[in-house]
């Protein structure tokens, strides 16, 4: 009988790049999109099948055989049979923690096919290594949320504070159409701030204050002044030189058709925007968002 795990997508709400530096940011899952594992219990030393994430490719470190090799050591075991295959509607390189929700799910389908767990927090800390092969130095931000489920306020190094949301945030996720790397975007602020730090420092500031106030916004379910400042935040993150013409086309579709807040999510250099939009604009929001280029915008209700 087959079984399947999976893992949700995510988006940063607030706190991009300046949560690299051990500033806040708040991240939260979206359910709707998701990276699962089919297991199968065969006679056959263990195997995992992907069309979109190359189980034996060339390139190392390899992301699915580092995941494995990681549960494998975890739960002792060396010398398994079955069969994984791995699928997902995450859009791969768009900022939406598609490699951190592939790896969560595998993890859980290897632990399961072996008859095992893999308690959150451990599975946790396996993911963020293979998040190190994705993206270089992360924050620990993707695999938190992707792995927990659950909207989060992070700071680095320090313990995981769920978020509480007081009602619901109705997201829209838009795709630029642009591959994003988070790596290069990562590595592209570095060398900003080591060519003027009292410059960048000041906007990582600014973004923290965001991220802070942010997080009581949500508490008290005060989602006008959630949405300025998450488009106060993409001003922060253009000052950053992390946005695009596309990215910035997107924003001003959304927040001219209604949306209470708008701004770029993940790294930048291309990937998904996202707006914050009463219920009721939803429809107005999506259309204006598909006529200024995005493909498919994706509704997420945050609770």
């Amino acid at each position: 009988m087959k079984q399947e795990t999976s893992a949700p997508g995510k988006i940063i709400l607030l706190g991009e790049h300046a949560v690299v530096y051990g500033m806040p940011a708040i991240a939260v899952p979206i359910s709707t999109l998701r990276a699962g594992a089919a297991i199968s219990a065969k006679d056959v030393p263990l195997t995992i099948l992907s069309a979109d994430f190359a189980a034996n490719s060339d390139a190392l470190p390899n992301p699915l055989e580092s995941m494995r090799t990681l549960a494998l050591d975890y739960l002792q075991i060396h010398h398994p049979r079955g069969e994984i295959i791995i699928r997902s509607d995450i859009p791969i390189a768009r900022g939406l923690g598609s490699g951190a929700a592939v790896s969560a799910a595998l993890g859980r389908a290897i632990a399961i096919l072996l008859g095992k767990d893999i308690p959150d927090d451990a599975l946790n800390r396996l993911v963020f290594e293979v998040e190190k092969i994705h993206h270089g130095t992360p924050s620990g931000i993707d695999n938190t949320v992707v792995v927990y489920e659950k909207p989060i306020y992070f700071v680095k190094n320090q313990a995981i504070e769920t978020l509480e949301i007081k009602q619901p945030l109705h997201i829209l996720t838009a795709d630029s159409g642009q591959a994003s790397l988070t790596r290069e975007a990562v590595a592209h602020v570095r060398q900003l701030y080591q060519r003027n730090p009292a410059q960048i420092r000041t906007i990582l500031e600014n973004i923290r204050q965001a991220a802070e106030q942010a997080r009581i916004c949500i508490r008290n379910g005060d989602h006008v002044r959630l949405g300025e400042l998450m488009t106060e935040n993409h001003q922060q993150l253009q000052g950053l030189n992390v946005s695009s013409p596309q990215l910035d086309r997107l924003v001003d579709a959304a927040l001219a058709a209604g949306a209470l807040g708008a701004k770029l999510s993940g790294g930048g250099l291309g990937g998904n925007m996202i707006a914050l939009v009463k219920k009721s604009r939803l429809n107005a929001v999506k259309d204006a968002l598909i006529k200024s280029g995005a493909a498919s915008p994706v509704h997420t209700a945050v609770e």
